[in-house]
């Protein structure tokens, strides 16, 4: 299944369908959900970045878009 067979009308962000984990909701609200760590690497990777430089990237012009209720949502993973 593909999500955007599936959810439409959900709002990706472009060039990282690599990253995506899946759909997430809170309160009737449904947004795609991507690994923020594969994010960065396809930034290095695709884009020629340093580190630093994709999490800087990343940071301001991708987790820090707001483009309504359906914007992506982005998961850092952690060790517990």
């Amino acid at each position: 299944m593909k999500i955007s067979e599936e959810y439409p009308d959900l709002l990706k962000a472009d060039g990282f369908d690599e990253a995506i984990l899946g759909v997430v909701q809170r309160m009737g609200i449904q947004a795609i959900c991507y690994d923020e760590d594969k994010v960065i690497e396809i930034l290095i990777e695709r884009d020629g970045m340093t580190y630093e430089e994709a999490v800087e990237y990343f940071d301001f012009n991708i987790a820090g878009a707001w483009v309504g209720e359906s914007t992506p949502f982005f998961l850092q993973k952690m060790d517990l």
